[in-house]
């Protein structure tokens, strides 16, 4: 995890109490990502570093467009990355995007892993629309339905004759599909 500061690194992972701890210490204190480091010893803290030269499973990239290169891809996968799925828009530059899918780095682009801010709007001015409120649950369940469906659309058109899902061209098919369709429907073409 990181802020403009740097990056905490934890070899054994960050289970409930640490993330609980790291919302807390960001949300309501309003701390540095540093404090982290200094609460929990299996954690290091990399000053004025960026997190995508860490050794790591999964990469979230949650904060800006472009601000993964090709070089931290590079970084990435040497480190045994074999996940990234951007929570942010476009966060990796189109090469770094080669660089995940010639490694064989299962990637998920943000055009469906961060399409959930997108939908919980599109449901929000639903409800003000139509005047009606919905429970935190009901919410939580439209969500979810919503992503889960965005997921099954990826794996039915991206993937491949040996079972592998290119999230990323399982994305874009269905997202022309759609189009497509609604052109069809309305009599566009």
């Amino acid at each position: 995890l990181s802020d403009s500061s740097g990056f905490v690194h934890d070899a054994d992972g960050i289970d409930a109490e640490k993330l609980a701890y790291i919302i807390d210490l960001k949300t309501v204190k309003r701390g540095r990502i540093s404090a982290a480091a200094d609460e929990f010893s299996s954690m290091e803290f990399h000053e004025g570093k960026r997190p995508w030269e860490a050794s790591v499973d999964v990469a979230l990239p949650c904060a800006t467009q472009n601000e993964i290169s090709a070089d931290d891809a590079k970084k990435l996968i040497s480190n045994g990355l074999v996940a990234i799925s951007e929570g942010a828009n476009m966060p990796t530059e189109i090469e770094g995007i080669h660089a995940f899918q010639g490694a064989g780095v299962m990637y998920a682009p943000s055009k469906a892993a961060n399409a959930g801010g997108v939908a919980v709007s599109g449901l929000e001015m639903s409800q003000n629309s139509a005047r009606i409120s919905w429970s935190e649950d009901d919410l939580q369940k439209l969500l979810n339905d919503t992503m889960k469906g965005i997921h099954d659309k990826c794996v039915e058109y991206g993937t491949d004759a040996d079972g592998k899902v290119d999230y990323m061209a399982g994305a874009n098919v269905a997202g022309f599909a759609k189009v497509a369709d609604a052109m069809m429907a309305y009599g566009v073409v």
